[in-house]
C-alpha cells in the first residue's frame, strides 16, 4: 500500500481543503493510505462530515503551524512539532513513501532540504509545476522559483530530473526537454543560457530540442522546460495572470449586453472546455525533484480538489520509483567533464 503524509495545517484555507482533499483521493485510490499532521481536533471535525475507509487514514497530532510570513529556516529549526516538520520527519524516518504540502514554500523547500536530504549527485533539488497549454495536457516547467541563482550544472541537473519525472509519473517515453531562453539560435542568452545549451547538446540520455521561446510553454512542442528559478518564476505568475486576465475579460465582455449575454449561452460549451483546458487546479502542484523522496508543493490557495491531484501526483511518483529513474539519469552524466566544458567555455567567454 502506499504511504502519503499530508502536512494538514498547511495552505491558506488549511484544514478543512486539505482533509477533503485527502478523502477524495483516498475514495478514489484503494491502494492509498494518509497520514494526516495537523491539530487533530480540526481534523476529526471535518472528517466527520465524511464517509471514507477509516482503516487507511491515521491522524499524527501536531501542535504548531509555520506560518506563510515567517523566515522558512528560522521556523523549520524551532518548530520542532509544526505540522511541516512531522510531516518531513515521518517521511525521513520511513513511516511514509510520499508528501503533500500547499504550507510555506520555503519552509517546505528548507525542510526538505535539512530534514530528508538531496538524492547524492544532484547539484540542486528544483521545483517542477505542469502548466498547461494548446494541446490539452501540459510543460513541465523546472526551476520555477527553488534557485534564483544557477550554474549550467544544475540547470542540467533539472533537465535530467524532470525527465524523469515525465516518465515515470506520466508515462512520457521520451519527453522533449527546451531550454528557456530569448530566441532559439545558439548565440541567444545570457552566458548561462549559452553554456547550458552547449551542455545540454552534448547529452545524450535526454531528448533536448534546443532553446525555446517564453510562448514556447503554453505553444509549443516540448514537454520539458528548463529555466532557472527566477526566470521560471516569472514566467509561471505570468501564465497564470494571463490566464485570470482572459477569463475576467471574457466575464466582462458577455455581460456587456443582451446579445452579448446570449452568445455567452450559445458558446457555453466551448468556453467551459477552454476553462478545463487552462485550469491549474486540475494539474495539481509542483514536484520538488532531488529529495531522496516524493513531494509535491501544492498551491498556497489550494482547494480540495487540488489537494486530492497533488496526493495522486505524489502516489504516481512512488509507484512509478521517480527517485531512483533521477539518480539513474544523474550518475549516467559525467559531472567532471561537464564541469571542465563550463569551465573552458567561460575562459573563452572572457
Amino acid at each position: 500500500m502506499t504511504k502519503i503524509v499530508i502536512d494538514a495545517m498547511g495552505g491558506d484555507f488549511a484544514p478543512r481543503q486539505q482533509v477533503l482533499g485527502a478523502v477524495d483521493a483516498l475514495n478514489k485510490d484503494k491502494d492509498l493510505y494518509l497520514i494526516l499532521c495537523g491539530d487533530e481536533t480540526q481534523i476529526k471535525e471535518v472528517l466527520a462530515e465524511c464517509k471514507y475507509d477509516e482503516s487507511r487514514i491515521e491522524i499524527v497530532h501536531t501542535t504548531e503551524v509555520i506560518d506563510m510570513n515567517e523566515v522558512p529556516t528560522k521556523a523549520v529549526k524551532t518548530k520542532k512539532d509544526s505540522s511541516t516538520v512531522v510531516a518531513f520527519r515521518l517521511l525521513k524516518e520511513g513511516r511514509a513513501d510520499g508528501l503533500v504540502s500547499s504550507g510555506s514554500t520555503g519552509a517546505v523547500l528548507t525542510a526538505g532540504v535539512l530534514v530528508l536530504g538531496r538524492i547524492k549527485g544532484v547539484s540542486r533539488p528544483a521545483l517542477c509545476p505542469i502548466i498547461p497549454n494548446h494541446k490539452g495536457g501540459g510543460t513541465f516547467l523546472c526551476d520555477c522559483g527553488a534557485n534564483l541563482e544557477c550554474k549550467p550544472i544544475n540547470l542540467v541537473h533539472f533537465a535530467l530530473m524532470a525527465s524523469a519525472y515525465a516518465q515515470t509519473v506520466y508515462g512520457i517515453e521520451k519527453p522533449s526537454v527546451g531550454l528557456l531562453n530569448n530566441g532559439t539560435e545558439d548565440h541567444k542568452g545570457l552566458l548561462l543560457q549559452q553554456e547550458t545549451n552547449a551542455l545540454l547538446k552534448k547529452l545524450d540520455c535526454i531528448n533536448y530540442a534546443g532553446n525555446q521561446e517564453g510562448r514556447d510553454i503554453m505553444f509549443g512542442d516540448v514537454d520539458v522546460m528548463v529555466a532557472d528559478g527566477f526566470t521560471g518564476n516569472i514566467a509561471m505568475k505570468s501564465a497564470e495572470g494571463c490566464g485570470k486576465a482572459v477569463s475576467t475579460i471574457m466575464k466582462k465582455e458577455f455581460k456587456r449586453n443582451l446579445w452579448t449575454m446570449l452568445c455567452a449561452v450559445l458558446s457555453g460549451g466551448v468556453i467551459k472546455k477552454i476553462k478545463k483546458g487552462l485550469d491549474y487546479e486540475g494539474v495539481g502542484g509542483a514536484m520538488f525533484l532531488g529529495l531522496t523522496k516524493a513531494v509535491v508543493k501544492g498551491h498556497g490557495n489550494a482547494k480540495a480538489r487540488s489537494i486530492s491531484v497533488c496526493i495522486e501526483q505524489a502516489a504516481n511518483a512512488v509507484r512509478g520509483d521517480m527517485t531512483s529513474k533521477i539518480k539513474e539519469l544523474v550518475d549516467s552524466v559525467d559531472l567532471d567533464a561537464i564541469a571542465a566544458v563550463s569551465a573552458a567555455n567561460a575562459v573563452t567567454a572572457e
